[in-house]
């Protein structure tokens, strides 16, 4: 026979998403208190070559620069690093310091503060482009293959069916 589980040395709903005050990185003194202090710490971090070299990857693939310091400055809030209005005060100087690197590697990037009328085409879409472009650049190169070259942007529009059965009406 076996013994039965004792529900009760279960821990309580809930328990998991509670913290004692105090005990979370955001609720202590931040490490950098002054704007000064954060720009340094940030400037500093983000000149390495392994940094920015990510940071160039991340640019590349159409990511906008105002997301990229708007995550920066939330994470480091969040880790304890700076508090949240110190993080929006760096915020303009993080966007140029990124907008330079991006400058002198030579991408061409978008800050996401653009007026544009067009909606924003996901990671995926613009990911199929390159890939259509290149393997028509392939094709055309080799002339061995003839492959058809499908749109991914349009929508397909399912066509409606008639309604059909006993207690169907007809339109």
């Amino acid at each position: 026979m076996e013994k039965p589980d004792n529900n009760f040395d279960a821990p309580i709903p809930g328990m998991a998403m509670t913290a004692e005050l105090g005990g979370r990185p955001w609720q202590t003194p931040p490490q950098y208190p002054t704007v000064e202090a954060a720009i340094d710490y940030y400037i500093e971090r983000m000149s390495s070559d392994e940094f920015s070299d990510q940071l160039i990857d991340i640019l590349e693939m159409g990511v906008p620069v105002s997301s990229l310091v708007n995550i920066m400055q939330t994470t480091g809030a969040m880790q304890g690093l700076h508090t949240i209005d110190v993080g929006m005060l760096i915020s303009p100087v993080l966007m140029e310091f990124i907008m330079f690197l991006g400058d002198s590697a030579g991408v061409k990037y978008t800050t996401g503060m653009e007026d544009t009328d067009e909606p924003r085409k996901s990671m995926l879409v613009n990911s199929l482009n390159k890939f259509k472009k290149a393997t028509k650049e392939e094709k055309d190169s080799t002339d061995s293959m003839d492959e058809e070259n499908v749109d991914m942007t349009e929508e397909v529009v399912p066509e409606k069916e008639q309604p059909s059965g006993l207690m169907a009406r007809r339109s």
